[in-house]
């Protein structure tokens, strides 16, 4: 049953990202040491994975040359040749590495904090809900490498013990206001075998959401196309755990993540920087997330 209206109010839009605190941002960035950054997106391009029918190829075009330019500019003057190249794309926002907005899924008619979809969604975007409300997230990461040596079977659940026992390996346990990244391995089909990559993936359940939700996590992110297991186990079940985490609890996705530079310099913890693009009424927006040691 979805609540009615959030712990933070009803006019609440930023749901979990409550959680990010000044004293975690404080203690994320005071824990960089090194000053190694770890980029953990994709480059976003022409034949990016998608999933259709909702998502659409990402598409771009120069839609103004130099060539063009500087004539242009020519018979209005110019001496210079001033030219300049623009380009024009076109794609949904969850094309490549991406974070969700907390409006992108319902459960029935509801949004998130008890909002109906009917009121909120409109031919031109989110009334309310938009990704331009997600906060700038600098926090602590935690990292759950459950993919093995190599990655994990498509329809694989991964559980809360397998998390647990991740964490276990990893030394850290997870605190309020922290973000999850979940490596699978599924990553490395990314751009590889696309046809492979979005027919299903191995990903948490509700149970698992459940239990990172409970303790306090602001989003959760993977390196696989929903963050959830795909196809769910449980007959009938379509993208239950964006249900759960988005419409019910306020808590952020980030999908396709990029974690093998992570597993290979064994990093479990670091100070995870975020910023969305505030696109107006958007259900989410590309990315370019680091983790810094």
């Amino acid at each position: 049953m979805i609540h009615t209206h959030s712990q933070w109010g009803r006019d609440d839009q930023i749901g979990a990202g409550n959680l990010l605190t000044v004293e975690k941002r404080l203690a994320a960035l005071g824990s960089v040491r090194q000053g190694r950054i770890f980029d953990v997106s994709h480059e976003i391009g022409m034949g990016a994975p998608y999933m259709p029918p909702n998502q659409t190829p990402y598409l771009m075009s120069i839609f103004g040359s130099w060539r063009d330019t500087i004539k242009r500019r020519r018979k209005m003057g110019a001496t210079n040749d001033a030219g300049t190249n623009l380009e024009r794309i076109e794609m949904t926002a969850h094309v490549g590495t991406h974070i969700d907005a907390l409006g992108h899924f319902s459960k029935g008619d509801m949004l998130y904090n008890g909002n109906a979809a009917a009121d909120v969604v409109t031919d031109w975007g989110l009334d309310r809900l938009g990704i331009e409300h997600a906060p700038p997230m600098i926090t602590r990461a935690v990292v759950f490498d459950v993919g093995g040596p190599s990655h994990l079977p498509a329809g694989h659940t991964v559980t809360p013990d397998d998390l647990k026992r991740a964490a276990d390996a990893g030394g850290f346990g997870v605190e309020s206001g922290d973000i999850a990244l979940i490596r699978t391995g599924w990553g490395q089909l990314f751009g590889i075998d696309n046809a492979r990559y979005v027919t299903g993936e191995p990903g948490i359940d509700v149970a698992a959401a459940k239990w990172l939700i409970d303790q306090g996590i602001v989003a959760i992110g993977a390196d696989n196309m929903a963050v959830e297991v795909l196809p769910n186990p449980g007959k009938g079940l379509m993208m239950p755990v964006h249900q759960f985490a988005l419409a019910e609890c306020g808590v952020y996705l980030i999908e396709n993540l990029a974690l093998e530079e992570l597993k290979a310099a064994r990093i479990h913890t670091g100070c995870f920087i975020l910023l969305a693009t505030k696109l107006r009424g958007a259900t989410g927006a590309p990315v370019r997330p680091i983790l810094m040691v």
